[in-house]
Formats: C-alpha cells, sequence, structure tokens
C-alpha cells in the first residue's frame, strides 16, 4: 500500500509557523516517523532533533518542487509496488512510504507493531545534489529499484514461511525492527545475505539499470570489489556466525573511518558487504528463485555455493 506524505509535507513548508506545522505532521504519522529517525538518523528525544529539524525546513526545495512537476512519482511507486509484490510474492500487509527526509537514508526498511514497511525519501531522487537538504542527487528513474530492495528486506522480517533469523529478532521485539539491536545480535552471516538478496531482488523488480546501481556503489568501486572478491572472503569468513555492532558497521554501512574497516591488515572499500553478500546468495538465488530464497535461513546459501562448486569441478 502506498502512503504518500508529500503533499502534507509541501503543506508545512507553506505554514507561517512550520515548525508547529511539522510537530503536528510528526505527531499524526508518529508510529512510522519515529521509527524511522530513531533507526536511520537520532532518537526524536534527542537535543539535536530540534536542530535536524530546523536545517530541513529550511533548505531549498526548488529542486522537489521540480521533480514532482515533471515525473509522476506516485504511479512510479505504484508500478514498482505491484511488480515487488508478484515477483517477491509478498505475503504479509505492507506499506510504501513515500516522503521528504532529513537528509539521511535515501531508502530504507521498517518493521513497525508487525507491519512490513519500505520507505523512499523523496530529496535524494530529484537528479540533483542539494547541499542545503543532503540529497544525493540519484535519478528518480531508481526509486523502483529501491522499492524492490527494501520491500525484499520486509519479506524476510515478516513472511509466514521465512526462516531467518531476523525475522525471529523482529518477533523478539515485539514485531518491530530495531537496526541497532538487531546489528548487535543477528550473525554476520544472515547481514551479509540480507542484502544480497535485497540486491538480486531489485535487479529482478526494475531490471536493466548499471549493474553498480543496484549496489549504491559508483562503477569504478563496483569494478574494485569485483577484483577484491577473494579478499573479502577471507576477510570475511571467521567472522560469518559472530554478531556485534562492530562487524555491520565495518562490512555494510558508508561513512566509517579507515580504521574501522580494516581487515586482516587491509581497508575494506565502503559497504563491501553489499557486493560480498550479492555472491554469497547468487547460487541458491539461480536454484530456487527470489521468492523462496528470500525466505531460506542463511546456512542454506552456503551448502547451495558448494554445490554448485561441486557441479564445476565434477
Amino acid at each position: 500500500m502506498l502512503i504518500n506524505l508529500l503533499p502534507e509535507f509541501l503543506e508545512i513548508l507553506g505554514s507561517s509557523n512550520r515548525e508547529a506545522a511539522y510537530q503536528r505532521y510528526l505527531e499524526t504519522h508518529r508510529a512510522v516517523l519515529s521509527a524511522y529517525w530513531g533507526n536511520y538518523v537520532l532518537d526524536l528525544e534527542s537535543p539535536h532533533a530540534a536542530e535536524v529539524i530546523a536545517t530541513t525546513l529550511r533548505a531549498d526545495r526548488t529542486d522537489l518542487k521540480a521533480l514532482l512537476q515533471s515525473v509522476p512519482v506516485s504511479s512510479l511507486v505504484e508500478e514498482a509496488i505491484a511488480r515487488a509484490s508478484e515477483v517477491l510474492q509478498i505475503d504479509r500487509p505492507t506499506d510504501v512510504y513515500l516522503m521528504v527526509g532529513v537528509g539521511a537514508a535515501n531508502a530504507g526498511e521498517l518493521v513497525v507493531n508487525g507491519r512490513g514497511v519500505a520507505f523512499i525519501c523523496v530529496e535524494h531522487f530529484t537528479g540533483r545534489v542539494n547541499p542545503t537538504t543532503f540529497g544525493l542527487g540519484l535519478s528518480p528513474e531508481l526509486i523502483p529499484l529501491w522499492i524492490g530492495h527494501e520491500l525484499a528486506h520486509t519479506v524476510r522480517y515478516t513472511s509466514p514461511d521465512s526462516a531467518s533469523d531476523l525475522k525471529r529478532l523482529v518477533a523478539e521485539l515485539g514485531g518491530n525492527y530495531d537496526y541497532w539491536m538487531t546489528a548487535a545480535r543477528a550473525p554476520l552471516r544472515e547481514l551479509l545475505v540480507n542484502e544480497g538478496l535485497a540486491v538480486h531482488a531489485a535487479r529482478q523488480v526494475a531490471p536493466n539499470h548499471e549493474i553498480a546501481d543496484y549496489f549504491g556503489y559508483p562503477k569504478r568501486q563496483f569494478q574494485r570489489l569485483r577484483e577484491l572478491e577473494a579478499f573479502l572472503r577471507r576477510a570475511a569468513h571467521h567472522d560469518l556466525d559472530r554478531s556485534g555492532i562492530g562487524l555491520r558497521l565495518r562490512f555494510l554501512s558508508s561513512g566509517m573511518s579507515p580504521g574501522s574497516r580494516l581487515a586482516l591488515g587491509r581497508v575494506l572499500p565502503e559497504r563491501s558487504g553489499y557486493y560480498l553478500g550479492y555472491r554469497m546468495v547468487e547460487s541458491l538465488v539461480a536454484e530456487r528463485g527470489i521468492a523462496a530464497a528470500l525466505r531460506a535461513p542463511a546456512l542454506e546459501f552456503e551448502a547451495a555455493e558448494e554445490a554448485a562448486r561441486d557441479v564445476k569441478t565434477a
């Protein structure tokens, strides 16, 4: 289900008291927006939240308004949802929020009270870099790709047939996704598989983009990661069944210092785990299809890789 918050945000910009209007907006959509803030920005109760909100409300939105005048964004999203529902065999009520964020993630996933949520922050998809909104300048044509990516996560977290560790952890947290708690408790193997599957899902939901776009990498970084694959596998090998926030940050986060990405004496490229996870799940996706692979336990991917190697060397 598409929930379009863009008209409400534009009304805030036209208000005589933007801060008060934004607070009413937060209260109206408190469950999802507080989860977005808590997982991807900072706690809404933090003393810095007011500064972030003020920066968001005074930012230049010329690029956003131009986008909405030239691109049928809602239709683009609805078509992507329909395609993802079919390809991923979505079997639980799930919402896609189209919204203006506060310059954090361009897209993301949540589970709120047992309901899967994918969100798209359109300030990043105007096609123009915008320092006042921290907008990345991504093409709006990439929105369906990220819808496929994030909806794949919600399937793995909420489908009745999912055997993933992340589904179990979400259930233990009362049907809510918490980035930091899952980072601390999910094995690295599960985290890598989770992102690798989402990349495969995005390729099937929104085909015909450059391969690097599905990872959010520059082309040069994608090529570099292909060259480093054997090293990446060695770097992750002994940690696959360990858990810890540091492992997630090392392999899957951007903005980390070189020291925090050090493994086996070398600095890992940022977000290298997306490529490694993509390769780890490739055999099972080819064997069973993306919908079934999304629901498979993490250890089955290693078994599928070993079986595929045996076939190639026989």
